[in-house]
């Protein structure tokens, strides 16, 4: 195939290093000479999808986008995932998603799922591995929406529980004693929004960040509500926090089912929500898996690893468990 001379180095990259990220992704070889490209491979359709990224890569470049070499990762994941996926339509802001999209660039097809889901739904309830973009996607999509004044006011919420460590008597007053636990939201907001805005925006309450246990009492109308890290609720100060939204508002609630840091014996309101609310029309369920993390490479891996410890320490419970049963048996 020939491509346009229009973003050539970055869709190669320095000494073609995007070139062997692709070879990598799809079991290929690629040769290249000028703008003309060679494709070969065991398997047609990842030739087919190979040929395709390119193309449109090329294609993206030629309508005036600024291609840049995060994007052309990007696009390597999303093609991964769908090899017939429009990345015109994935990389340029349009529609319902544009204000959001302005703010942050999804980095996986299911995170612009995600984004669609938070847009369409009231309420979105996610549930996934650290490391796949919930809270800082929900809280981009807060920022949008009270930039277009589709909401008034901001509010995030986590439990104050601690992640398996005693943090003991805290000094100061209740905000400077909870903030430890506030401050994945806190980064969030800085990042996406700026430091001395977001500053602003505290000191005129319209941004609120909050520990779970002040929501208890109100009523939050035309607001963006996020709740994070819910798999540390307890389920009746789940249905407390379900109970807030007020009218005009929106609801986002984002959780890790298999990290949960409650004291032993304690059910979880997230794992009892998904159970309750399964079948209620209007609220989304979005699942986030394994393979969706995006943060660092090693940390999917370890995710991986740590998926893979647990299930050889089920499998040797059950067996266990079966070798009681039949020794009681006999």
């Amino acid at each position: 195939m020939t491509l346009a001379e229009e973003g050539l180095s970055v869709i190669f990259g320095t000494h073609d290093e995007n070139l062997r990220r692709i070879e990598k992704a799809f079991d290929v070889e690629i040769s290249a000479r000028g703008s003309e490209v060679h494709v070969e491979g065991d398997d047609p359709r990842a030739v087919e999808a190979v040929h395709h990224l390119m193309a449109e890569l090329s294609g993206l470049a030629g309508t005036g986008y600024r291609l840049r070499n995060q994007d052309v990762k990007t696009a390597i994941r999303v093609v991964s995932e769908d090899p017939t996926v429009s990345l015109q339509e994935f990389f340029v802001p349009d529609g319902r998603l544009a204000p959001v999209r302005r703010l942050i660039q999804p980095r996986t097809l299911k995170q612009l799922l995600y984004l669609q889901s938070m847009s369409e739904h009231d309420l979105t309830i996610a549930i996934g591995p650290a490391g796949t973009g919930k809270t800082y996607l929900a809280v981009a999509m807060a920022a949008a929406a009270l930039t277009e004044k589709k909401v008034r006011r901001i509010v995030l919420a986590r439990p104050a529980v601690e992640a398996g460590e005693k943090l003991g008597f805290l000094p100061g007053d209740l905000a400077e004693k909870v903030n430890p636990y506030l401050r994945p939201l806190y980064d969030s907001l800085f990042d996406i929004i700026g430091f001395e805005k977001v500053g602003r925006m505290m000191e005129r309450n319209i941004i609120e960040v909050a520990p779970l246990a002040f929501m208890r009492g109100r009523t939050l109308n035309d607001a963006f509500v996020i709740l994070d890290e819910a798999q540390n609720t307890t389920p009746e100060q789940m249905k407390m926090f379900l109970t807030r939204i007020g009218n005009s508002s929106k609801a986002v609630i984002n959780g890790d089912v298999t990290q949960v840091d409650l004291p032993s014996g304690k059910a979880s309101g997230l794992v009892q929500a998904r159970e309750v609310l399964g079948g209620v029309p209007g609220i989304a369920f979005f699942r986030f898996g394994q393979d969706d993390v995006v943060r660092h490479p090693l940390v999917q891996k370890i995710v991986h690893a740590y998926d893979r410890f647990d299930q050889r320490r089920k499998r040797a419970e059950d067996g266990a468990r079966s070798d009681d049963d039949r020794g009681g048996a006999t």
